[in-house]
C-alpha cells in the first residue's frame, strides 16, 4: 500500500457549519458517480471513517473537521494514489463542499488536447 494521500482545506465557517456541509458529501458523491460505492460511512463526533469502492478498487480513509480546517486522509491503491497526487480534483471537490450549501462539484475541464471553443452567436 502507498502512503496516505492527505488534503487539508482551511475554512472560516466554524466546526458546526463545516460539519453540516461535509456530512452529506460522501452520499451525494456516490449518487452523482454511480461507479462509486460507499461500503462504510461512520461518523464519530467530528470524524468520519469511510471505505469506498470504485471500478473494483477499494479506498479507505477519514475526514477530520476542526474549527478552521477539514483534513481528508485516504489510502488509495498504488495507481490511484499516483493519479491523486497529480490531480487537484479531490481538493477542489472538498473545497466546493465548504463554499456552497449544495452538492459537491468537480471542476470543469475541457476535453483532453482541445481548447475550449468560444460560442459563435450572432
Amino acid at each position: 500500500m502507498s502512503e496516505p494521500l492527505v488534503i487539508t482545506i482551511s475554512h472560516k465557517l466554524g466546526k458546526e457549519e463545516a460539519l453540516r456541509r461535509i456530512k452529506p458529501a460522501l452520499g451525494k458523491a456516490s449518487e452523482n458517480f454511480p461507479v462509486l460505492k460507499v461500503e462504510e460511512e461512520t461518523w464519530s463526533g467530528d470524524r468520519l471513517d469511510f471505505r469506498v469502492r470504485a471500478i473494483g478498487q477499494a479506498a479507505a480513509g477519514n475526514v477530520q473537521v476542526t474549527d478552521d480546517a477539514v483534513r481528508l486522509e485516504v489510502t488509495l491503491p498504488w495507481l490511484l494514489h499516483k493519479f491523486g497526487q497529480s490531480n487537484g480534483r479531490s481538493r477542489a471537490a472538498l473545497a466546493s463542499c465548504l463554499r456552497r450549501n449544495d452538492r459537491p462539484r468537480l471542476p470543469r475541464r475541457s476535453p483532453i488536447g482541445k481548447s475550449p471553443v468560444p460560442s459563435s452567436r450572432a
